[in-house]
C-alpha cells in the first residue's frame, strides 16, 4: 500500500445520533483515530431533527437512556417518565459533553458517497461540498426512521404559507394562535403534533389517508423521591429489558386470548388501557398479534373506546381503521388525541372520501373544496429502513451499488453486514432487532466494537458477510415473520411507501423475531471467531 492509499483515519462513522455518539466513544476505547460526519449542526440524530411541536418517546424515559455507564445513570434525571424531545435532545449534549464527543465530530457534513477502494482497502466518502475522506471501516449510525418523505402532490412547492415536515421542523418557534393549519398524515408523528396544535390554532383540519389504532400514553412527571427509587432499580431496569421480546419493560402475557372468559379478557384490556406505555400493544395477550380472532377482538375493544371518546358518531367511525387490526402496524400512543375532535376549531378530512388534488398557492384543494391556509404540516413519515441507505451513493466490491442490490429488497448478515460491501458496518441496519431502540444500539454498538478489537489484534484490515451467510440469515428473518398479521399489512413494517418510486410492493425489510433470539444468533457468530464471516 502506497502512502496515497493510506486511509486517513481507522473509521469513519456516519451520524452523529445515539448510534452515531456511542460508537464514537467505543472505538476511542480501543485507541481508534475515528471522525464522524453529521449533517446536522448538532448531536441527537432523531431528537435533532424532529423537533415538532408534542414530539416525544413511547418507551419509558429510564428505559430508554444509555446504560453503559454508572456515572451518567448516577448524573442525569428524567423529568416525566416518557420525555419530551426538547429533554432527550439535552440528554444526549449532555453525554456529548460528558464524554467530549464533539471534538472528533465534523457538523454540517452530508456525505452523499461511499466507495470501497480493493487497493488500499479503505471506503472513500464524500461530502456534500465535495471535500472527501478516507477510514478503514465505514459505520453507518443513520437509523431506520431519518429518511423523510413528501407525499406526492400537485403544487407542494407553490404554497406561499409556511409549510414543514415533522422531521425537518425549524429551530425557531412556530406560533399557531390565530393560524388556519392543516396537519396532513395521522402516524405517531402526526398525532403528537395535532394533540399539540389543536390547543392554540385558530383552526386545524386534519387530513387523513389511514386513521391509525391509537392508545393512551398516561404520561407523569417524575418526582426527586421517584427517581431516586428508579436509580437504584436501574439493574433491575435494564436486565428487564435485555429478557423481554422487544427490550421493553413490557412483554407479552403467557396466556392466549381464549384461554380466559369473556369478562377476564375485559378486565384485563381495561387493565392494559389504563396502564402507561406500550403494555396495551407488546404486553397483551400472547396470540393477539397472530390470531385474526383474538386480533378482532382487542380491535373491537380499542374501537368501543374511539366511540367512548369522539362525541360525533360519524367522525369516531372515520377514526376506526377498517383495513387493518390493532397492533398490526405501529401503534402511536397519545394523551387526548380523540378528545381534540370534540373541538370546534378542529376538522377532519377523509382523504378516502374526498382526495387531495392539488396544494394552492393559499391552501389545498380536495376533490370536495378549497381550504385556506397559514401553515400547512407534512406529517407524511418515512422511507424507512432502507431509505437514508438510498440517499448515499454506497458502492462495493467491483463497483456494486447497494442502490441496486437492494433494488427488490434488503438482504444482510444480521442486519450489520452486506456481501461485497467490506468493512462496511450498519448499526441498526435492515434485519436488525428494533423495539426499544437504545437497547439495539448499545448491543449492535458492542458486537461491532468486538468484531473490530478482534481483527486488530490478529492484524486483520478485511472483514465482509459471505452470501451463504446472508442466505442463512434472510432464512431466519423469513421463518422469524411467518404468522404474523402485520405482514399482510401495508406499512413501513413491510416497507410499503407510497411516495417512494419501487416501494409499493411488500418486502422483507424487518426482523420479526425476539431481540435474545437476534442477541444469541449474533453471540454465535462472535463466539466462533467470527467465521461465518470472510476475514482477510
Amino acid at each position: 500500500m502506497t502512502p496515497d492509499d493510506a486511509p486517513d483515519f481507522d473509521a469513519i462513522v456516519i451520524g452523529a445520533g445515539m448510534s452515531g455518539l456511542y460508537q464514537l466513544h467505543r472505538l476511542r476505547g480501543l485507541g481508534m483515530k475515528v471522525r464522524v460526519f453529521e449533517a446536522g449542526t448538532g448531536v441527537g440524530g432523531t431528537w435533532y431533527w424532529n423537533r415538532y411541536p408534542g414530539a416525544r418517546f413511547d418507551s419509558e424515559s429510564y428505559s430508554y437512556g444509555y446504560s453503559f455507564s454508572k456515572e451518567l445513570l448516577e448524573a442525569w434525571d428524567w423529568s416525566e417518565h416518557f420525555a419530551p424531545q426538547p429533554e432527550t435532545l439535552r440528554y444526549l449534549n449532555h453525554v456529548a459533553d460528558r464524554f467530549d464527543l464533539r471534538r472528533d465530530i465534523s457538523f454540517s457534513s452530508r456525505v452523499t458517497a461511499a466507495h470501497w477502494r480493493e487497493e488500499g482497502r479503505r471506503w472513500e466518502v464524500t461530502l456534500e461540498d465535495g471535500s472527501r475522506a478516507s477510514a478503514r471501516f465505514l459505520i453507518t449510525a443513520i437509523g431506520p426512521l431519518s429518511a423523510p418523505t413528501m407525499p406526492r402532490i400537485e403544487g407542494v412547492e407553490t404554497f406561499r404559507g409556511l409549510s414543514c415536515h415533522t422531521a425537518r421542523w425549524p429551530k425557531e418557534p412556530v406560533r399557531f394562535e390565530g393560524k388556519r393549519v392543516a396537519v396532513i398524515g395521522t402516524g405517531a408523528t402526526g398525532v403528537q403534533t395535532i394533540q399539540e396544535v389543536a390547543k392554540t390554532a385558530k383552526q386545524l383540519t386534519v387530513f387523513q389517508r389511514t386513521p391509525n389504532w391509537c392508545a393512551p400514553l398516561h404520561n407523569a412527571p417524575i418526582g426527586r423521591a421517584e427517581m431516586t427509587g428508579i436509580r437504584a432499580r436501574y439493574p433491575e431496569i435494564f436486565r428487564r429489558c435485555q429478557e423481554t421480546f422487544a427490550c421493553f419493560l413490557h412483554t407479552a402475557d403467557p396466556r392466549n386470548t381464549f384461554d380466559v372468559t369473556p369478562e377476564e379478557r375485559e378486565a384485563f384490556f381495561e387493565k392494559l388501557y389504563g396502564e402507561p406505555g406500550f403494555g396495551i400493544w407488546v404486553g397483551n395477550f400472547n396470540d393477539i398479534l397472530t390470531n385474526p380472532e383474538a386480533n378482532a377482538l382487542i380491535s373491537d375493544f380499542v374501537a368501543r373506546k374511539i366511540r367512548q371518546r369522539v362525541k360525533d358518531p360519524k367522525t369516531a367511525e372515520k377514526l376506526i381503521p377498517k383495513n387493518h387490526g390493532f397492533g398490526t402496524r405501529r401503534v402511536p400512543l397519545e394523551t387526548r388525541y380523540y378528545e381534540v375532535y370534540n373541538q370546534a376549531n378542529v376538522e377532519l378530512v377523509d382523504l378516502t372520501e374526498t382526495p387531495i388534488e392539488r396544494i394552492t398557492p393559499s391552501g389545498i384543494e380536495t376533490t370536495a373544496r378549497d381550504f385556506c391556509f397559514d401553515i400547512i404540516v407534512y406529517a407524511t413519515g418515512f422511507d424507512a429502513l432502507t431509505g437514508a441507505f438510498d440517499r448515499i451513493d454506497f458502492r462495493g466490491a467491483g463497483g456494486a451499488r447497494l442502490r441496486d442490490r437492494w433494488a427488490e429488497g434488503a438482504e444482510t448478515f444480521i442486519g450489520m453486514s452486506v456481501a461485497d460491501f467490506p468493512n462496511l458496518l450498519m448499526l441498526l441496519g435492515p434485519h436488525t432487532a428494533l423495539g426499544n431502540i437504545p437497547r439495539s444500539i448499545e448491543y449492535n454498538v458492542d458486537w461491532v466494537s468486538d468484531l473490530l478489537r478482534f481483527m486488530r489484534e490478529r492484524g486483520l484490515t478485511r472483514v465482509d458477510a459471505t452470501p451463504q451467510g446472508v442466505e442463512a440469515w434472510m432464512e431466519t428473518v423469513r421463518e422469524a415473520a411467518q404468522g404474523l398479521l402485520s405482514n399482510e399489512v401495508n406499512s413501513w413494517f413491510t416497507g410499503i411507501n407510497s411516495n417512494v418510486d419501487g416501494k409499493q410492493t411488500r418486502r422483507l425489510s424487518r426482523y420479526s423475531g425476539s431481540a435474545p433470539a437476534y442477541r444469541a444468533r449474533c453471540d454465535a457468530v462472535a463466539a466462533a471467531g467470527y467465521r461465518e464471516m470472510a476475514l482477510d
